[in-house]
């Protein structure tokens, strides 16, 4: 596992915790952020990119 495997995991970690604040505290928000974490980071492990490039082709599709 490299370096970035290892980021995508960390970030679908993070993305999991936000989640789970969002249900236990009634925040939507927070649980939107969570889930948009889990996919970048799961897109992050397969693929190798980094956070970034991924964010910025995320973006792309809706502009």
């Amino acid at each position: 596992m490299n370096t970035t495997e290892l980021k995508g995991k960390w970030n679908q970690v993070k993305g999991n915790v936000k989640q789970e604040y969002g249900i236990s505290f009634n925040d939507d928000e927070s649980f939107s952020e969570g889930k948009y974490e889990e996919m970048v980071g799961k897109i992050q492990e397969k693929t190798g990119k980094a956070k970034e490039d991924i964010k910025k082709e995320i973006g792309s599709w809706f502009n």
